[in-house]
């Protein structure tokens, strides 16, 4: 309260009018002292902190506070507490506090000063006086305010189902960390949670880096640390902290972390803290705990993660044997799916192209050879155990065999937008086939050549000889290539050409062009034919057929041997017909009877022209 004028009666009229004015200005030069509105309830072997302000003063800007304590049970009679001014100012009760710095000032500000007391007594209840001497030339103003305040005893307990065994986990391992937390207090109070880490990893900062990882804060609300990725993952679903009902009416705190990574590892704390609300309605911590729950390795998936083939080496099979081979994935946590693949490359090496894969959600799909899915299987056979088997090898299954297994650590259904967190392969294994030599050769023939007119039937006949021991077909493909270009500098790539039909090895006809117009059939043991019907000008140029050979494994299989031939080529020309023929002689002639008719006209009229000319000039003379 600011007392800055004295008895104000027997004053004149016009003098008491001015009082307010005068009011207002002087309270610019009141001195006024405010500490916080009490009582303050704090809790025993917890600090005190009491902010004390001073203002509408004169003098310097740095002024001195003394504080006093008013025991409950001692009456009016003041106990000095600390001086910023005086060492010898602390009463006894408080002189070895304050030599020890358990009781000191510390400023804000030259003109704000708090009184901390680090540890609270129960016997340091009472109502604490905050005095500021006069640095004024008049005397007016407060120069001193008090606060209540009571100490109540330290009820907070907090305890932990388990704590971590300090052994190394793998990448993407799931942790699950439980502490309880109760306080009993005839006060309105509430507890907050916090989860945190403290780590070394890395040059972040010296010493320990204390990170907060979830809390559930005094109003109840879950809070994700700002610290590290904290706020994203709890975003994500993969961090939460749940609260429920204990036993002996504590409140249990979960935290669950379903993906541990490296960045993870450090020394693991829970930590309750209990909140008051003050009569100015600020919050304040007044008690807080700190639980130690051990120390945790998170081991990275590269250091850990293993892929290997079985078996290894070389394998040596013949057509139509069976093929196993087995993948084994170790040093992956449980709570982690796998994404598996079966790689080939050819035997001289080249493109890496995919045999089968095996997704997060255990469905099987077949890469390069779809028709494999007929012949073959993948399964999981246990955790971290993934077979391949071909029922029945093939020339075109040899090659280089390895494994690809992706990661995605802590998601056991990943979406199919998720990113793995690490892929890694297997050594080569070798998968050579005995296979017998096989010999093909392939001549074509184009009968009654001379002959050939636009509109005729042609008639391609192609001859294959095969030389096996084993029971073989052959694949036909005709091919048509273009006609050589007249100027000699124009050159034709050998791979130029047109598909025009195939016969398979089972006796199936595929048409690629000109399909009404074209047939083709198998005339006798080694001898294949191609017919162009109503041949026309287009189908001119030159044709070769194309010869693949097929075996049949002991299973009854066919497969192809990579024994290969093309023909030379043959060359179709077509002629005119005799009606073509007679027609060009009959459009000569009417066109030179034309022509030589209009020459005659010509001439006639010319010479008509001129002579009449003659005449009219001989007239006029």
């Amino acid at each position: 309260m600011r007392v800055c004028f004295g008895d104000q009666r027997g004053m004149a009229p016009w003098r008491v009018a001015l009082i307010p004015l005068l009011w207002e200005f002087q309270c610019y030069v009141c001195r006024e002292v405010t500490l916080p509105a009490g009582p303050l309830y704090r809790v025993a072997g917890f600090p005190l902190s009491l902010l004390c302000a001073v203002s509408g003063y004169e003098g310097p800007r740095t002024q001195d506070f003394e504080w006093y304590l008013y025991r409950e049970d001692a009456g009016d009679r003041q106990i000095g507490v600390v001086s910023t001014r005086d060492i010898g100012f602390p009463y006894a009760p408080f002189q070895a506090r304050v030599q020890t710095g358990e009781v000191r000032v510390e400023r804000d500000s030259g003109d704000k000063a708090r009184l901390i007391i680090q540890r609270l007594r129960p016997d340091d209840q009472g109502r604490y006086e905050c005095y500021t001497p006069s640095t004024d030339t008049r005397f007016q103003g407060n120069y001193s305010a008090s606060v209540v305040v009571k100490v109540i005893s330290d009820t907070l307990l907090i305890t932990h189902s388990r704590i971590l065994s300090g052994q190394p986990v793998i990448e993407g391992t799931e942790l699950q960390l439980t502490c309880a937390a109760s306080v009993q207090s005839d006060q309105h109070t509430h507890v907050s949670i916090t989860f945190g880490v403290r780590s070394s990893r890395g040059a972040e900062s010296v010493g320990h880096n204390l990170r907060g990882i979830i809390a559930i804060d005094r109003e109840l609300r879950v809070m994700p640390g700002h610290g590290g990725s904290y706020e994203k993952r709890y975003k994500d679903g993969e961090i939460s902290l749940e609260k429920r009902n204990g036993d002996g009416g504590r409140d249990l705190y979960v935290l669950k972390m379903s993906t541990l990574a490296p960045e993870d590892s450090g020394s693991y704390f829970c930590e309750a803290a209990q909140w008051i609300r003050d009569p100015e309605g600020k919050w304040e911590r007044i008690a807080q705990r700190t639980m130690e729950l051990g120390n945790l390795t998170v081991q990275p998936l590269a250091d850990t993660l293993t892929v290997r083939s079985i078996p290894k080496g070389i394998i040596s099979l013949q057509p139509g044997a069976p093929l196993s081979l087995t993948c084994q994935v170790s040093g992956v946590g449980n709570h982690s799916a796998l994404l598996v693949q079966w790689m080939r490359r050819g035997p001289a090496g080249g493109v890496e192209v995919k045999v089968a894969r095996m997704g997060p959600d255990g469905v099987v799909s077949w890469g390069d050879d779809v028709s494999r899915a007929g012949g073959g299987s993948m399964e999981k056979e246990a955790n971290g155990r993934f077979s391949l088997r071909l029922f029945s090898v093939h020339p075109a299954d040899a090659g280089l065999y390895r494994c690809a297994v992706s990661v995605y650590a802590g998601r056991l259904t990943p979406g199919p937008m998720s990113p793995t967190t690490i892929t890694q392969r297997s050594e080569w294994v070798t998968v050579n086939l005995k296979t017998e030599e096989v010999r093909v050769s392939a001549t074509i023939d184009l009968p009654h050549r001379p002959l050939l007119k636009h509109g005729s039937t042609v008639t391609l006949l192609c001859s294959i000889s095969v030389a096996t021991s084993s029971s073989a077909q052959v694949e036909v493909k005709w091919i048509q290539k273009p006609e050589e270009p007249e100027r000699k500098d124009v050159m034709i790539s050998e791979d130029e050409g047109k598909l025009l039909a195939t016969l398979t090895y089972d006796g199936l006809t595929q048409i690629y062009s000109n399909g009404s117009d074209l047939s083709v059939d198998r005339v006798s043991a080694g001898c294949y034919r191609l017919r162009i019907f109503s041949a026309r000008e287009e189908d001119q140029g030159h044709y070769q057929c194309q010869v693949e050979v097929w075996s049949q494994d002991p299973h009854g299989g066919w497969y192809k041997t990579g024994a290969t031939t093309e023909s030379a080529t043959v060359h179709l020309y077509l002629y005119a017909r005799v009606a073509d023929l007679l027609l060009i002689p009959l459009v000569i002639g009417v066109s030179s009877s034309l022509f030589v008719g209009v020459l005659i006209i010509a001439t006639v009229t010319c010479c008509f022209m001129n002579r009449l000319a003659r005449q009219r000039s001989q007239i006029r003379k």
